[in-house]
């Protein structure tokens, strides 16, 4: 329920966004729409992958055995 509703409150929050900029822009909210997607689903995804090295790199350094990705027991 909580990533769903996560995942309900960004998209709602990027219509909104679209809707306001369209309206300084005057351009075309599908456009828009495709642009913030494009971008999200390139460079949004790099940061994410460049976060989650960085505290795995950290997690390893320090030996936080309880904070290891994907290590479940």
């Amino acid at each position: 329920f909580l990533d769903t509703s996560k995942q309900a409150i960004g998209m709602l929050f990027i219509h909104f966004a679209n809707v306001y900029l369209s309206d300084l822009t005057e351009e075309d909210p599908c456009s828009l729409y495709l642009i913030n997607f494009l971008l999200d689903a390139t460079l949004g995804m790099l940061l994410i992958y460049m976060g989650v090295r960085a505290v795995s790199s950290l997690v390893e350094w320090q030996q936080w055995e309880s904070l290891r990705f994907g290590d479940y027991g």
